[in-house]
């Protein structure tokens, strides 16, 4: 059977499951889900994705996320390729770490948007194991799960970073201080009782969750790319431009770091100028970091990653780096926005 072909677009909303090989477990300890949420977390930020939640159980996990530029492909490349090399050097194995292909389902925004957060936020007492449980009993265990992003929804744990919780709450409406209360209110009325209705929207459509009207555009695009056989996997609904060229990126990098251009494609020890150009080709001119390598004459793009880590590092250590990065940073998204 032919895999589905992906529908990516700027802006568009994903309802995203990865689950294990065979019957694994997609983590065997506390030490590789802190590894996957820094994974999304420097994914997120490179790719320019924003990730509105998540929820990791044992043989599987959920995203619900946007992609300003089109880019699910590539955000989720960095994020399972760099997670499942880690899971088999730790735990000593070889092979997929994940079944085949992740699902990802177009969500269309407002209603479905907000009841697939309960769905998903829900995952951890939906299980076999907790039938029979009271609901208070099922509430603690829910509010007290430290793998979901419902914590810091109901400000029981601090905000992450890597989560943009402003989208959904503003669809739960109210006040500004009453808005984690809602939420909580909204997600926990689901304990209990199935949305049935949604449920139904979840079956309706491989491709999308949403109205019939949403199902019809989305069909008739992926209609649209079915004509086209000889297109690459994982296709666009339109040409994105959005990116900014690598000569252009190199340019400003160069001019605000105040070094020469050829001191980018110059190999040389802990370069952190080399870094930055690292860290700027893949966010603002979407290069993989093996096609970031390409550019920058490094051998592989396990080197960028290295370089990327590094730069974390020095950014946090540094308040002169982190304005250099704020200004560079700010010069792209104005050439950005101008090309939209």
């Amino acid at each position: 059977m032919a895999r589905q072909l992906r529908i990516e677009y700027d802006g568009a909303i994903y309802h995203v499951t990865v689950r294990a090989n065979g019957r694994e477990n997609i983590f065997k300890d506390d030490v590789d889900r802190r590894y996957l949420l820094s994974r999304i977390g420097e994914a997120s930020e490179r790719c320019q994705v924003r990730v509105y939640l998540f929820c990791l159980m044992s043989n599987h996990f959920h995203l619900v996320l946007e992609t300003p530029m089109g880019n699910l492909g590539q955000f989720m490349q960095n994020v399972l390729t760099g997670y499942g090399v880690c899971f088999n050097m730790r735990h000593r194995r070889h092979g997929h770490v994940t079944q085949g292909r992740y699902s990802a389902r177009l969500v269309e925004g407002d209603e479905y948007l907000l009841k697939l957060s309960r769905y998903v936020h829900l995952n951890p007492v939906k299980i076999n194991r907790f039938l029979g449980l009271t609901r208070a009993e099922k509430v603690k265990h829910l509010r007290g799960y430290t793998w979901s992003s419902y914590q810091g929804y109901i400000g029981s744990s601090g905000k992450l970073k890597c989560v943009d919780y402003g989208p959904m709450f503003e669809l739960v409406g109210g006040r500004k201080k009453d808005k984690e209360c809602s939420y909580r209110r909204f997600v926990e009325s689901g304990i209990e009782t199935e949305d049935e209705e949604f449920l139904v929207d979840l079956e309706r459509s491989p491709r999308c969750i949403g109205s019939e009207k949403f199902r019809e555009y989305v069909d008739s695009r992926y209609a649209e790319l079915l004509q086209d056989r000889q297109v690459a996997e994982d296709v666009s609904f339109r040409k994105l431009g959005t990116f900014v060229p690598e000569d252009v990126v190199l340019d400003i990098v160069a001019k605000r770091a105040k070094v020469e251009r050829a001191d980018l494609l110059r190999r040389r020890r802990d370069s952190t100028h080399r870094a930055l150009a690292s860290s700027m080709l893949c966010k603002y001119s979407g290069l993989t970091q093996r096609a970031a390598a390409k550019v920058l004459g490094m051998k592989t793009g396990v080197a960028v990653s290295c370089q990327l880590r590094a730069l974390s590092t020095r950014i946090k250590k540094c308040d002169g780096l982190e304005k250099l990065v704020t200004r560079i940073e700010k010069d792209l998204r104005v050439l950005q926005r101008s090309s939209r």
